[in-house]
């Protein structure tokens, strides 16, 4: 049971925002529903702990973690410290692939990119760089992002159309725009460079 237990956990945190539910924590784990469903009555126990920074929560039939409502003081005062100033690479690709394929869900990004990125997505969230965009059409309907007009100002641009090759993305198949990706250095070079000005001027 320990290890439907450590299953469970890993897969919400792989789930990031979007949460998951009975029937899909059922499935990959492969027990029942009521055994999930104590499971998870367990696991909300368990983070009630005051040692434990995250909650479990369920919201329209979807289980989450969340950080815990008093801990958002220390939230809000690392999104505006030093050490939260500076994007990461995998936050930049994130970012730009939200920029060229955007209304888009985190499963998409993360199939372009090939890796995990909730936490690239909060931390732009926490930086007002993305939104969310409504929810997309389809089982689950997971949320979608889009970028934000601080986006814009942020990496001095008038319009996305100012980003390199934004119609040839934006026509590719999920396989293809991965590979372009890849193998497009010059674009992440670029949105470096915009972030380094944007850093030197403030």
């Amino acid at each position: 049971m320990n290890n439907y237990l450590a299953a469970t956990q890993a897969l919400l945190f792989v789930a990031g925002d979007d949460g998951l539910t009975l029937e899909e924590i059922s499935y990959v784990v492969g027990i029942d529903k009521t055994a999930v469903r104590q499971l998870l009555e367990e696991l909300m126990e368990q983070l009630k702990d005051e040692t434990s920074g995250l909650e479990l929560i369920l919201t329209a039939q979807r289980y989450k973690f969340v950080t815990k409502a008093s801990l958002k003081p220390y939230l809000e005062k690392y999104a505006v410290s030093p050490f939260s100033s500076q994007l990461s690479s995998a936050a930049l690709e994130t970012l730009a692939i939200i920029a060229y394929k955007q209304p888009i869900t985190r499963l998409e990004v993360e199939s372009i990119r090939g890796v995990q990125c909730s936490g690239a997505i909060q931390k732009l969230l926490l930086r007002d760089l993305i939104e969310e965009a409504g929810r997309m059409d389809s089982p689950g309907r997971p949320k979608l992002y889009r970028t934000t007009t601080y986006f814009m100002d942020y990496f001095g641009l008038e319009t996305l159309d100012q980003l390199p090759d934004v119609e040839s993305l934006l026509e590719l198949n999920q396989e293809e725009s991965k590979q372009l990706f890849k193998n497009n250095e010059d674009l992440f070079a670029e949105l470096e460079q915009m972030h380094q000005d944007e850093e030197t001027i403030s």
